[in-house]
């Protein structure tokens, strides 16, 4: 049977998004040879405000800026605090201490951390297979980290570890709190880049850090928020709102992590490492099981 043409069109965004998303962590590493971590995020940042805004105005919802006000723009103060201030600060100063495989391997656990989180902030109650799902990946996260040696546990970089499991954290409260949220997903995360880089900017200021760019690490800050933080975004929505089910679409996220290696080891020159293999497998597992439980909770 043939498949419908918006089935089509979903599988096309989705993959489109994965793919580029695969990049981004090749993307982070390339570029800290060039740029510190918050000049990064600034000039990201103000990439994504461009390209989001020339979204609205193709869509012909330019207008709606003007028609917002405070009661609605006020809770994007706080979530541009969360995303992407913090979250890319933490995330990316992880990139610069670890190897590219194992910072994007850990920030995977993200989905587990939620679930955690869920508990004091929603209220909600994990059964023995949800545990079991988070035992899955944060011992993954564990072998990774310690490339293998579970009994040792000596890490290259302890504070790149606590960095990489701490942007779990805020991204996770980035999507709890942001569910509130009940602005158009474009403009609500326009908004939210707006503050990030305003934030970003008060924080250098601050911290006597310089945002003076260089060419590339310019043009790799541009890269990132075009296709990590901007279109990518969109194409993603658009796959999950073309498919017949969420689910049709969401699985296509598990080929990111196996894609993303591949390019760090042709284009950072990265061994990639059994254990981050294994690890990543275990973190995989973890999520999918967790999915499973999930689905279960709502039959």
């Amino acid at each position: 049977m043939e498949m419908p043409k918006n089935q089509k069109k979903a599988y096309l965004c989705g993959l489109a998004a994965v793919c580029l998303w695969s990049t981004v962590a090749t993307a982070f590493k390339l570029s800290l040879r060039h740029l510190g971590p918050e000049p990064l995020v600034f000039y990201a940042s103000l990439t994504s405000v461009l390209v989001l805004t020339l979204i609205l105005a193709f869509k012909g919802r330019l207008g709606e800026l003007t028609r917002l006000t405070w009661k609605d723009a006020r809770f994007s103060l706080f979530l541009g605090g969360l995303n992407p201030f913090l979250y890319y600060l933490v995330l990316i100063r992880a990139y610069d201490l670890l190897r590219a495989q194992e910072a994007q391997a850990i920030n995977y656990t993200w989905a587990i951390t939620m679930s955690l989180l869920a508990i004091p902030l929603l209220g909600q109650r994990l059964r023995a297979l949800q545990f079991g799902a988070i035992g899955l990946s944060y011992f993954g996260a564990l072998v990774i980290s310690t490339r293998g040696d579970l009994l040792g546990l000596s890490m290259e970089s302890p504070l790149g570890f606590a960095l990489a499991m701490g942007s779990t954290v805020i991204w996770a409260l980035f999507w709890i709190f942001g569910v509130k949220d009940t602005m158009e997903p474009t403009l609500r995360l326009l908004l939210n880049f707006c503050c990030g880089a305003f934030y970003t900017a008060i924080w250098a200021l601050f911290a006597g850090i310089s945002l003076m760019p260089n060419g590339p690490g310019f043009l790799g800050a541009v890269y990132i928020g075009v296709f990590e933080m901007g279109v990518t975004f969109v194409l993603w929505m658009s796959a999950l709102r073309l498919s017949r089910t969420t689910a049709q679409v969401s699985n296509l996220i598990y080929l990111a992590p196996f894609l993303s290696l591949f390019i760090i080891h042709f284009l950072v020159g990265e061994n990639i490492y059994a254990s981050t293999l294994v690890g990543l497998g275990f973190i995989l597992a973890g999520t999918v099981v967790q999915k499973f439980a999930d689905a279960q909770g709502t039959n």
